[in-house]
Order: C-alpha cells, then structure tokens, then sequence
C-alpha cells in the first residue's frame, strides 16, 4: 500500500498547468489518485514529521474534525483540507477547499498565491492574506462558500500540514468526507452561491 509521500512524490501536479485543464482532466486525476489509496488515514499516517499540533495561518492543514453543530448542519466535511487566515479564541477561521470540485479548488488556489510571501514553494512558502483582502472580490468569488470556522477542541487528530511543493496535488486528492449530502450536491450549492 503507498503512503501519502509516495502519493506526492509520484504525482507532483504543477499549479500553472493544473489551473489550465478541463474539468474531465480533474475528474480523471482525482479517480487515479483515488485508486492509489489517497485515504484521510493514511494520509495522516504517512508522515509524522509533518503533523502538528496547531495552526500557521497561511499554511494548509488535513485534520479529523467532528462538527459542534452537527445536528443542524446540512452537511459538513469531516475531513477538511483548510488554509487559515485567522486565529480566534477557541480555533481558527479558514478556507476548507474541500467545499469547490477539484478545479474550482485549483482556480482558487491558483488566486490565491497572489498572496504568497514568496514563489520558492518549500517549507518558507505560505499565504498571507485576510477575509477583508478577498470578501466580495468576483476573482475571488469561489472563496466564499470555503469560509469555515473550526473549534479547537473539535478537531480529532493532529493536524497534518501539506508541503507548499504539494498544494496542487492536495487539491486533488479524493478525500473529502462529507456528512448529510453527497459531495457532488455539496459542490453544487457552493457553486450557485
């Protein structure tokens, strides 16, 4: 069975050329990713070094997540893929991608690396941005159903950050995990805004 680094090291996904594929090229990468075994466990078994016990903003993070509100939430992933941009109290605030298909994920990571403190993407790379920088700007129109908050004391496991060099292929891993609906119905209503 491969890990997860065997995962990114065989399918290291270029941002620039992965934001310009048609949706069927994203459908098809995730299903081959799917058939390698891309779970949420191993993905949080295959690196220790890279889990952590809490947040940067502007780094992304893969966790297990259990919903404080979950009786009356429509849905909720317990799997989010999020890059946070703010620290609160009792968590954090960030961008789940899981919420967008695999392209709509890829576009927006795409604007966002406007952001970025540099375009090394190694372990220095993160982005610096705000909710106030991209609330209400169309080109970052897919950013808004993204919007979560997390609880501290909900998230179920360390928090695995993903390598810069790695966030196109995140995108693209099949391991949302959502609760109440169906990721396609999910995707959908993030898309009609």
């Amino acid at each position: 069975m491969a890990n997860l680094k065997d995962i990114f090291t065989k399918n290291q996904y270029d941002l620039g050329a992965a934001a310009k594929q048609s949706k069927t090229w994203f459908q098809r990468q995730a299903r081959l990713l799917g058939q390698q075994r891309a779970t949420p466990n191993a993905m949080l078994k295959s690196d220790p070094s890279a889990m952590r016990a809490s947040i940067r903003p502007g780094n992304l993070y893969m966790f297990l997540y259990d919903a404080k509100t979950k009786d009356t939430l429509p849905f909720w992933d317990r799997f989010p893929l999020v890059f946070p941009f703010k620290k609160t109290a009792n968590g954090f605030i960030g961008l789940n991608m899981h919420y967008l298909p695999y392209q709509g994920r890829i576009q927006l990571l795409d604007r966002l690396m406007d952001f970025a403190n540099n375009k090394r993407m190694d372990e220095t790379t993160r982005l610096n941005y705000s909710w106030r920088l991209i609330n209400g700007v169309s080109k970052f129109r897919l950013a808004q159903p993204c919007v979560k908050q997390y609880l501290a004391d909900h998230v179920r496991s360390s928090l695995r950050q993903v390598n810069s060099s790695d966030w196109a292929t995140a995108m693209l891993l099949p391991v949302e995990q959502f609760t109440g609906a169906a990721k396609q119905s999910v995707w959908a209503n993030s898309l009609r805004g």
